[in-house]
C-alpha cells in the first residue's frame, strides 16, 4: 500500500491540524467507495468544528488537484463532488468570525 504524504505545509504553507489529507490517501489506496466512507466519517464527526471543516474542504481540494495532475480522472470527479458538498455546507451553515476564518483560510 502506498501512501502519499505531500508536505502540505511545504507545498502551500498552511499547517494541517488534522490527518484528513492522510485518511484520504490510504483511502484512495481501496478505491472510491473507500474514499465515500473516510468523508462520510469525517464529515459526521467534524463538521460542527469550524476549522476542522475548513480543513476537511481544503484536504478534498488537495486530492482533487492531486488526482487530476495524475490523470485519475475518476477520483478527481468523486473529490470534486464531495468538495462541492463539503465547500456548500460551510457556506451556508458558518457564520460570523467561522465564516470569515474559513474564507481566510482556504483563500
Amino acid at each position: 500500500m502506498t501512501i502519499k504524504d505531500r508536505k502540505i505545509e511545504e507545498l502551500t504553507g498552511y499547517k494541517p491540524i488534522s490527518t484528513f489529507y492522510t485518511d484520504f490517501s490510504i483511502a484512495d489506496n481501496f478505491g472510491i467507495d473507500a474514499v465515500k466512507d473516510t468523508y462520510k466519517t469525517c464529515f459526521e464527526n467534524w463538521s460542527s468544528d469550524y476549522k476542522m471543516l475548513t480543513e476537511l474542504v481544503m484536504a478534498l481540494n488537495w486530492k482533487i488537484w492531486e488526482h487530476f495532475n495524475a490523470g485519475n480522472d475518476g477520483f478527481a470527479e468523486v473529490y470534486n463532488e464531495l468538495w462541492e458538498k463539503a465547500d456548500a455546507y460551510a457556506m451556508d451553515n458558518l457564520k460570523d468570525e467561522e465564516l470569515s476564518y474559513f474564507l481566510r483560510t482556504t483563500d
